[in-house]
Order: C-alpha cells, then structure tokens, then sequence
C-alpha cells in the first residue's frame, strides 16, 4: 500500500474513532452515526486487492458482473436498512439492534468461509487462523443474536437449562478448538472442506446453546457481548483479505462492546460468567425481600391523588424502567414532564444502566419523545441529590429501585447499585400488579412507608395524571 492510501486508511480510523466517541451522548449520538458513516464510505471507495491496487480502478474489463453485483448489494442493502429504521417502532428497537448485530457477524463469518473454501490448502498458518477465528465467532454472534432477538420478542424470556448443559456445551467447544487447530496446519487434507463445514455448524449451535440458558432481562448484556464477538470477527475478516479498514472498525468495535459489557455487568454487581452460566431470573430465588415483606401491605393511591402529590411539589424525578417501553408511554411521560414544568416544578429522569432491554433503552424512547436531553441524568449524578427530592414517580421499574440491593446481604441482587428512589420523600410507583422483576424477588420499596401503588397500565395512568393536572388549570 503507498503512502498516500495510508493516510487516507489513518482519517478512516480517526473517523471511526470520533463516531464512537459521539455515540458516548445522547445528545451527539446522531452526528456520531453520520460521521462514523462517513468514515465507512471513504473506506468502501478505498477497496484495494491483495496487490494494493484499488478495486474501483482496476478489474472491470475482466469481472463486470462482480462489480455490478456488489453495487446491487449494496443498493439492496441500504434500502433494507433505510425502510427498517424508518417503519420499527422505538420500542422494538433492542430487536432490531440484535437482528442487525447477528446479520453482521452472519456477513463476516460468509466473507471468511468463502476465502477459506477458496484458498485452501495455500494459506499460511496465520491467515488460516485468522479466517478460521472469524467463521466461529461470526456464526456464533449470528445465532446467539437471533435467539436474542426472539427471547426480546417474548418467545422464550424465562433461561431454558437442562442437566449436564455446561458440560456439554464444553465438549462442543473443545471439538470446535480441535477442528480450528486441525484446519490451520492442514491436517484434514482431502476432507478439510467436510471438516470445516462441521466447524461452521457446530459455531453457529453453540452461539444457540450459549444464548438461552440465560434470560431475556440479562439480554442487553449479551447483546454487547455479541456486539464485541462481530467486532472480532470483522478484525479478523480484515487480516485474511488486508483490509485495514475492517481491522481498525472491527477491533473498535470489539474493544468498545468489551468495555460495555463490563461496565454493564459493574452496574448489575454481577459477574460476567454470571450472567452467561447463572440462569438469572429462572424463578428459583427464595431469598431477596420475601421475609422483609411477610406481614406488610402495599398502599394504594388514585390517580387524583397522585396528580395532587405531583402538582405541588418542587422537585420530581422520574425512573422509568422496562414497563414503560411495554407500554409504549414515552410520549405520555414528557406530556406530564411538560405540564409539570408549566407549574414551576423541577423535572429530571434518572437512568439506570440496565434498565430496559438493550445498553441506552430509556435514553433511546425519552429521546424519541423529545424529551429534551439536559433533564436526563444517570444514576452516580442523580443519587446524592433524592433525599431532597418531594416525588419519585418509578414508572415500571422493579429490581433497579429495589432497596434488597442495599439493605438484604441475602438477596441475590444485593450490591447491584440501585437508584434510592426510597430516600425520597414520597414515592408513587406505577405497576400494572404486584408481580416481581426479573430477580424473581421481592421489591421492599413497594412496603416502605413513603410508597404509593399506582395500579394500571402505565400509559392509561400517566395520561390520566396528565388529565388531572390539565383539570388544575
């Protein structure tokens, strides 16, 4: 490669690089994705062969119809991509951030798989590997995504486990190491292709054995960790046919979905084998509030009462959670956020790390209901300041806000940091019953004496908050 097409490889990467750390903020998100975008577009025209040569100058005369064929692909899918952006609902978007996660490890496993089939027994040890490591990652992050995508969908939430499960998904991994090994110094000879093949189908079962023992709560983790898998394999893609482009986008991408899935597990005081081999959230947690809560009652508000409470304080903190997407209430929320504000009264959000189904969900569905971006705050800022706050008002939020985390050394969530939604002076929780999260536990916040349980649908419950408050003039 000459040194002007290095440099231009080195921009690509400060693009990439800047894109990523623009996505860090809601509120530079959107320029990030465009940047990014603009890096990968530079980079698409940059295409070179193996002799360094620029594809988009050379080699038309000779393969025509290849030429046409990767710019119909590329048509085809910049329409897929446009009309799902514009036609999913926000609150399907953790869907189809899986979906897309899986068909970009399914695309990089492809691109490995056909430069291993094609070059067989003529490549060096390293690049083998490196096509090798790519096929297995990329078919694992494209099964393990979908059956993330269908646990997202409700089709299997609960982790589906059976005896002996770890032990055997340990076989299967020791088999796909043997045959990763065998194909790389070219031990299989005539019957490498049959072994490869095996490879691949024993890739894309284990990323589906991996993937459902765990529940569709623990999901946002496992889509970053998916992420970071599809990451890898692009990298990997990028050194088989020397692209430094794919090397530099997929190691990014791989290192940022690493840190995520970390920082994430930090958030939920769990560990990461935890969360892939613990089953959280089976239902066969005894501990965690059951005792605490023996003998005690919940009490119950209106929603007159609610918006009373509401109306006539000064600070009010919103916590919304997971039964806020099911209920599609984002719109209803900034609705009441803004007739509080009309009243004088100081309204913040405040995000927990997990909360929802994929990394940024409430941001993603507060944002889309422009709920303007400075109200947003995350949980470190937001806590030392709920003591002085009048109303919490937790919208589908369970195991986030349950207090079990700081007080119950019993409790399997205790030491997650939790939003202190109990140190406020009144809190009003909005459930549609008094069934648990995902822990499977008791929530203690439901039984403290500041609590009030707003029964219902949460959209029909904020919408009649927002009718009462409108009512006060």
């Amino acid at each position: 490669m000459n040194a002007s097409l290095a440099l231009l490889f080195i921009g690509v990467s400060v693009l990439f690089i800047i894109g990523i750390k623009l996505l860090s903020s809601p509120k530079t998100a959107r320029r990030g994705n465009l940047v990014a975008a603009a890096g990968m577009t530079v980079a698409l025209l940059l295409l070179t062969n193996r002799d360094g040569a620029l594809i988009w100058c050379h080699g038309w005369a000779e393969h025509p119809l290849n030429y046409v064929l990767i710019v119909l692909g590329i048509l085809i899918g910049l329409g897929i991509g446009a009309f799902g952006a514009y036609s999913v609902k926000m609150t399907a978007m953790p869907q189809m951030v899986a979906l897309f996660n899986g068909l970009g490890g399914g695309a990089a496993a492809l691109v490995a798989g056909l430069e291993f089939v094609h070059s067989g027994s003529e490549l060096t040890a390293f690049l083998a590997a490196s096509m090798l490591f790519a096929t297995l990652i990329g078919s694992l992050s494209f099964s393990g995504s979908i059956i993330a995508y269908l646990k997202l969908e409700g089709k299997f939430e609960k982790p589906h486990t059976f005896p002996g499960q770890n032990i055997l998904n340990g076989l299967i991994l020791l088999a796909i190491l043997g045959l990763c090994g065998g194909l790389t110094v070219h031990v299989f000879g005539y019957v490498a292709l049959p072994a490869f093949l095996v490879l691949a189908v024993l890739a894309l079962f284990f990323g589906v054995a991996m993937v459902m023992p765990i529940g569709g709560a623990d999901m946002p983790v496992v889509i970053s960790l998916l992420n970071s898998f599809t990451g890898l394999a692009v990298a990997a893609d990028g050194f088989a046919i020397n692209n430094l482009a794919m090397i530099v986008a997929g190691t990014l991408v791989g290192s940022s979905g690493t840190l995520l899935t970390l920082l994430m597990c930090k958030a939920m005081n769990r560990p990461v084998g935890n969360v892939l081999f613990g089953a959280f959230g089976s239902g066969g947690s005894s501990g965690g509030g059951a005792a605490d809560a023996a003998g005690k009652t919940v009490k119950p508000i209106q929603a007159d009462e609610a918006a009373l409470l509401l109306a006539y304080a000064q600070q009010v903190v919103v916590v919304p959670g997971y039964g806020m997407a099911v209920a599609q209430a984002q719109h209803q929320v900034r609705e009441l956020s803004e007739e509080l504000g009309k009243k004088g009264v100081e309204v913040r959000f405040a995000i927990h790390p997990v909360a929802g189904r994929m990394p940024g969900h409430m941001n993603v569905l507060l944002a889309e209901a422009d709920v303007p971006y400075d109200q947003l705050c995350e949980m470190e800022a937001i806590n030392p300041t709920m003591d002085r706050v009048d109303v919490c008002l937790v919208i589908g939020a369970n195991d986030v806000v349950n207090p079990s985390a700081r007080e119950d050394k019993s409790s399997p969530i205790y030491g997650m940091p939790i939003i202190d939604a109990d140190k406020c002076k009144a809190t009003i929780v909005l459930k549609r019953s008094m069934a648990a999260g995902f822990a499977g536990i008791e929530n203690l916040l439901f039984y403290k004496d500041n609590t009030r349980m707003l029964f219902g649908d949460a959209k029909q419950s904020i919408q009649a908050l927002v009718t009462q408050i409108k009512a006060e003039g």
